[in-house]
């Protein structure tokens, strides 16, 4: 790492510590040659690659802008959508490729924000996986039902509380 005031060709790490969401590191240098102290930010690149064949880097921005659509007119919040944003950008960077399908990216999103709102996540889908018909609409509300009723049902091995008679 070359000092930035002496152009020095090496540096001595003094502190690293990471980034707010971990994504990155955070590193406090030293300059053996002229004794001054600086910081670099490193960080993983992840690119995504368009249908055209283009590559451009990973934006939370854009996922975010791409679901808000999909929230317009819902409960959810701005902080709702930067903490989804965040969580589909560990779900791809989890994936350990440096480059991901932006198709890749939209089924990413698809769990975190089913999660979020449903009617969002139908509005996503619907456009995301090309729904053409009634049936389609049908079939995805078919499935959010199952998961619905999946999650209600208590475990095996699990015993419900007593209730009082």
């Amino acid at each position: 790492m070359y000092c930035p005031y002496c152009r020095h060709p090496d540096s001595r790490v003094v502190d690293s510590r990471l980034g707010d969401d971990g994504s990155a590191i955070r590193r406090r240098r030293s300059c053996p040659q002229c004794g001054r102290r600086f910081s670099t930010v490193e960080t993983t690149s992840l690119s995504v690659v368009k249908r055209s064949g283009a590559a451009e880097p990973f934006s939370r921005g854009k996922v975010i802008n791409g679901v808000r659509k999909a929230c317009q007119g819902r409960p959810v919040t701005e902080d709702d959508l930067a903490l989804l944003a965040q969580e589909v950008e560990e779900n791809v960077r989890a994936s350990g490729v440096a480059e991901i399908d932006a198709h890749e990216v939209g089924l990413a999103i698809l769990g975190p924000l089913r999660r979020l709102d449903q009617i969002a996540f139908l509005r996503f889908a619907s456009v995301y996986q090309g729904f053409e018909s009634l049936e389609d609409f049908e079939a995805a509300i078919d499935a959010l039902r199952e998961q619905a009723r999946d999650n209600e049902r208590v475990p095996s091995g699990v015993q419900r509380p007593l209730t009082a008679q």
